[in-house]
């Protein structure tokens, strides 16, 4: 009898000890939709002798040639991250000169996994100072890392390191978390028009985005049968939107484009193909055939320019298509009058 209890009190301790984050992991209450910050120091935290967690093919967050960069201290944080989120995960150090890394990783709701005890996890990501410069792009002492959620929330442990054995300095964590609107959000109707195409031609219509409404749900994007832009780009669509509505005939070659009135706005544009009998819309639309977006790029394309216009193409065969457009702001500021055309050709 005595020795049942004593396994039966074993095992109750180790599901306490696994129903939380230890004690040394920082929990953080981060609201979305708005800006989370904390001070912190390395010498809070301790080293890691045992970094193999980091470039297993279960976690792959950072490879075994970069364990030097992670070689000073960690600070533990936890968080909560919803359903169909966005989240920048930056480390600010007070001092200019510092080398500090960071990395975090999401898990289950109910995993409270901690590393180096990391058998797999969801996703992983890891910024630390270069080797060598990269096209397009230049760092600082700051270090910032992103993730995101779609249908499932998560866990999320952030990791800030010193890099070559660096044990103390003091730090700005700050985490920029934007989430979709809860379910209970009524979407307001769609501001829609019907438009036209004629082979040979270029049909142009004017608009003006103040007139549209916000999509919330945006997770129907990135859907694999959607395939339209992916949740990391969600921030280039968070605006108005205005739809058109166009019959695409066989064998043809449709190039849509939206040119922004202002140049300072910033646009983005989606289109996709379905049958002409589908009546589905965002956020309601579950599989196309093709969807294209355009919206402004993250950084410097090799041998390509991009100004304040946007532009897809898509193109039909054997059947024809229903193709909605969608005229987008990347944010709420992104409003004013546009020029959409509509030039059709033959298929090539």
């Amino acid at each position: 009898m005595k020795t049942i209890l004593t396994t039966i009190l074993a095992i109750f301790t180790i599901s306490i000890m696994y129903s939380q984050f230890p004690s040394h992991v920082t929990n953080l209450d981060v609201k979305a939709n708005q800006v989370f910050t904390i001070k912190g120091n390395l010498s809070n935290g301790s080293k890691m002798d045992d970094l193999s967690w980091a470039s297993s093919s279960s976690n792959a967050c950072f490879p075994a040639t970069q364990n030097t960069k992670f070689r000073g201290n960690h600070v533990l944080y936890s968080m909560v991250m919803p359903t169909y989120a966005e989240m920048t995960i930056t480390v600010i150090p007070d001092d200019k000169n510092a080398n500090f890394s960071i990395y975090a990783y999401q898990i289950g709701t109910s995993n409270y996994s901690t590393v180096p005890n990391l058998p797999s996890c969801i996703a992983c990501e890891a910024e630390h100072k270069w080797d060598y410069p990269k096209a397009g792009k230049t760092q600082d002492h700051t270090r910032s890392i992103y993730l995101s959620s779609l249908y499932e929330p998560y866990n999320v442990v952030i990791g800030v390191a010193g890099a070559d054995g660096l044990t103390s300095g003091s730090y700005t964590l700050k985490i920029e978390m934007k989430a979709e609107v809860q379910e209970n959000t009524v979407q307001k109707p769609l501001k829609m028009y019907k438009a036209s195409c004629e082979k040979g031609k270029a049909i142009t219509y004017s608009g003006d985005l103040s007139e549209g409404v916000v999509i919330n749900d945006l997770s129907w994007a990135s859907k694999s049968s959607m395939a339209c832009f992916p949740a990391t780009q969600n921030s280039k669509f968070r605006g108005n939107t205005i739809i058109y509505i166009v019959d695409m005939p066989t064998y043809v070659e449709m190039k849509i484009e939206v040119i922004p009135d202002n140049v300072n706005q910033n646009f983005s544009l989606w289109a996709y193909q379905v049958g002409t009998t589908n009546q589905d819309l965002p956020p309601n639309i579950s599989s196309c055939t093709a969807c294209e977006a355009d919206y402004k790029w993250d950084y410097q394309k090799v041998g390509k320019t991009q100004d304040h216009t946007r532009s897809v193409t898509l193109s039909s065969l054997y059947d024809p298509y229903k193709v909605v457009i969608g005229v987008v702001g990347a944010t709420a500021k992104d409003n004013g009058k546009f020029k959409l055309k509509i030039t059709t050709l033959e298929a090539k």
